[in-house]
């Protein structure tokens, strides 16, 4: 997935239950966080450094969703656990995280089809706008470099 790409479409069940898709973010800017799974530290650390910062994505008009492979129930879980105040996303059938090239096929205890931990902005109009796939699940995206790409846009 390269920048100046259009975003692969998605339509993927929320923890209540509700499609969401890319579409449904059309107008405004989105920040995609593929994550291995729930529950695991560092996905608990980046998902939480978000939740902590999310005035900063919306002053800069973005929104922001968590992908990973659990499922909607196991996702419901740790959202209320750890009080997530943006949407996450089952790919269950793990059809989003291969479309956007952020897939394990194997990863730690043999787990085949996992999402490696990513980074998108995707802008208004539903084009790649940063792209960030990391090898290594311990390590974070580059917030930074994402921050910098929203107030690019706007």
């Amino acid at each position: 997935m390269t920048t100046g790409t259009k975003a692969p479409e998605f339509s993927l069940y929320n923890t209540e239950k509700q499609k969401v898709a890319l579409s449904d973010f059309k107008g405004q800017n989105l920040v995609i966080l593929f994550f291995p799974m729930a529950f695991t530290g560092v996905c608990t650390k980046e998902l939480c450094s978000v939740r902590d910062s999310l005035a900063q994505f919306n002053n800069t008009n973005a929104a922001v969703v968590g992908i990973s492979v659990d499922s909607p129930f196991t996702l419901g879980k740790f959202k209320e656990e750890q009080q997530l105040n943006f949407p996450l996303l089952s790919d269950f059938n793990k059809e989003a995280s291969q479309a956007y090239g952020a897939f394990y096929e194997t990863f730690a205890l043999d787990l085949k089809g996992v999402s490696k931990r990513a980074a998108f902005v995707i802008d208004k109009d539903g084009v790649v706008q940063y792209a960030e796939v990391l090898e290594s699940a311990g390590d974070l995206p580059n917030f930074e470099a994402v921050h910098q790409t929203l107030a690019s846009l706007n």
